[in-house]
């Protein structure tokens, strides 16, 4: 049964992790800017339980649906507060993508997500670039292509260069066309499939995520 509105906030405050869950990403669906203040409190309150990251996890990526750039403070402060639960820092890099931007394509929160060292934040914040296709400036590309090329190339890194390369569909230059023509000869078949179609200016269907 899908739930209304008011039936997903009162999951918030179940004492069932689960069922907190389901409430998160109902509104997370919904993407009602008027739950953001209970969304809010509720992701307030489940951080204080290292336990339940998969609820944290929906509730931070329902606020980057519902909330403001007022709430970019809080998820900064999250993202540099240390964690095993790397997916948790995943969803912070998204949302704070989402939410702290001044105009459309403003790549600065993307980029001060970048400079932090903390793991998957990155990772985060270049799917929220990809999803929300964001056209940055020049500039801009060659600080996430070299972030990219130093952090994604090593094979014995964690991460793959998949996002920066879904993201660069919409973007243009030699450096991006080359960028992506080495990436459409990995052996990876999930990054040469994804820059293929990035360099035929296609997004490709890359965002069924968590």
């Amino acid at each position: 049964m899908t739930l209304t509105r008011d039936e997903a906030l009162s999951l918030l405050t179940d004492s069932r992790s689960a069922r907190r869950r389901r409430g998160a990403k109902r509104l997370r669906a919904l993407a009602d800017p008027t739950t953001a203040p209970q969304v809010r409190t509720a992701l307030e309150r489940e951080v204080l339980d290292k336990r339940t990251w998969e609820t944290q996890y929906q509730l931070i990526m329902a606020l980057g649906t519902t909330g403001s750039r007022g709430d970019v403070e809080l998820l900064k402060s999250l993202a540099l507060q240390p964690r095993s639960a790397t997916a948790v820092n995943t969803a912070l890099g998204d949302a704070i993508v989402r939410l702290g931007r001044e105009v459309d394509d403003d790549p600065a929160p993307a980029l001060w997500c970048l400079r932090q060292d903390v793991e998957h934040l990155a990772d985060g914040a270049l799917r929220g670039v990809a999803m929300l296709r964001l056209k940055f400036s020049h500039t801009a590309i060659d600080d996430v292509l070299d972030y990219t090329e130093a952090n994604f190339s090593d094979r014995n890194q964690k991460y793959l260069p998949y996002w920066p390369v879904v993201a660069a569909a919409g973007w243009s230059g030699p450096r991006v066309r080359g960028f992506l023509i080495r990436c459409s000869q990995d052996d990876r078949q999930i990054i040469a499939e994804a820059a293929t179609e990035a360099l035929n200016g296609r997004y490709g269907n890359h965002f069924s995520v968590l």
